[in-house]
């Protein structure tokens, strides 16, 4: 199999939340801490190695981890302080790196392919990481390959706060022992499905062909089958605190109807929310712009926690407007954006106990999905207008 001839850095904070939370309180060392709602019905959103030993993991109900580790010391968590802390990891890394891609709160990809003619693309990695840990205090490991799927799974394999180098030549070696569980975008259900063939590792999984696995799994399993080979032909993805998604209305008529305009916000926030968590995005500032009759044009922003959830934004918006509507006058145009985007599930869910919002959240989408984006809203948000 031909191994494209690439050299891709992916790095990982190791516990993130935790580690976070230990910089703020060093009385967490070497104890079990669990991040995560505090009630019997909050989820785990992160743990300690010390907390896994006892079995615990992400997304595990906290009743249960409970039980399972009486001794752990539950933190809610607080997502205000691990953006900073993930915008001061990005800022090190876009200070050094040629080619970056943030890929989560807590992941980043690098492509320093051709690195070796000037640098060691090894050494250059080890003098990253290390200022990374110099300058913020978070451990973080990495994994160096070919590609991202085989640097992914390196870094798995190089946790805690470790390293691991794997070279074209022994990108297959490397994988063949490993679980099918390693390989990126093998969930419960897949995982299931092909442990019921017999196969449990990747071995076993690049020698199956690829007709049959496809006719399994589908279009995912001829993914699944190429990464099993160490094949992942997708590039490292520029990453910029500006791209952003955004909604504007221009007035025919200009207006200074403040009621309007706010159920006019209310609406364009909700649907670029929802447009968020379609494509599994967060944002981390927004941006609210006016333009007056005399087309005078004023924006304002704020830097906010990552998020996906209107409910939170909504409250965001509509303070930046009335910050920035102060002269009274007839308007012409508004607009809201959200920026800083960076791939990734919304973890603020995790933290709160409130079931049923996360519920509500999950059916609101389900029938937009199905319907349309304009299939479901918030009443407060229901002008006669089109959005």
């Amino acid at each position: 199999m031909l191994i494209q001839d690439r050299t891709i850095l992916h790095m990982d904070l190791d516990t993130f939340f935790v580690s976070v939370e230990r910089l703020l309180d060093s009385n967490l060392n070497g104890k079990p801490v669990i991040i995560g709602g505090l009630s019997d019905r909050g989820v785990v959103a992160g743990c300690s190695y010390e907390a896994r030993m006892f079995g615990v993991h992400s997304a595990m109900p906290m009743k249960m981890a409970r039980n399972l580790c009486r001794e752990a010391i539950i933190i809610r968590g607080d997502m205000d302080s691990y953006s900073k802390y993930s915008r001061l990891v990005t800022d090190v890394i876009a200070d050094k790196a040629p080619v970056y891609e943030k890929a989560s709160i807590d992941e980043h990809y690098i492509d320093i392919t051709g690195m070796d003619r000037y640098f060691g693309s090894l050494k250059w990695s080890h003098e990253l990481r290390q200022t990374i840990i110099d300058e913020t205090g978070l451990p973080i490991s990495f994994g160096l390959s070919v590609n991202k799927t085989v640097s992914k799974i390196a870094t798995g394999e190089a946790k805690p706060n470790g390293e691991r180098f794997v070279d074209k030549e022994h990108v297959q070696p490397f994988l063949n022992p490993l679980s099918i569980r390693k390989i990126p975008g093998v969930g419960a259900k897949t995982y299931q499905l092909l442990r019921s063939m017999g196969v449990s590792d990747i071995r076993t999984l690049s020698a199956i062909p690829v007709e049959m696995v496809q006719s399994v799994l589908g279009k995912n399993g001829t993914e699944l089958w190429r990464r099993a080979h160490g094949i992942d032909f997708t590039p490292v993805v520029p990453y910029s605190e500006e791209k952003s998604i955004s909604k504007e209305r221009t007035f025919e008529t200009d207006t200074i109807d403040v009621e309007m305009l706010d159920k006019l916000m209310i609406s364009m926030t909700e649907k670029l929310c929802f447009k968020l968590r379609k494509s599994e995005k967060l944002t981390s500032v927004v941006t609210v712009k006016i333009r007056y009759a005399n087309y005078d044009t004023h924006t304002l922003q704020k830097k906010i926690e990552y998020t996906s959830f209107d409910h939170v934004l909504i409250g965001t918006v509509r303070e930046l407007f009335k910050r920035l509507y102060e002269r009274r006058m007839m308007i012409r145009l508004i607009g809201v954006k959200l920026g800083g985007l960076i791939h990734g599930v919304q973890q603020l869910n995790l933290f709160d106990n409130n079931e049923k919002q996360i519920k509500l959240y999950l059916s609101m989408d389900k029938i937009r999905l199905h319907y349309g984006p304009g299939a479901i809203r918030r009443a407060s948000g229901m002008p006669a207008i089109k959005t």
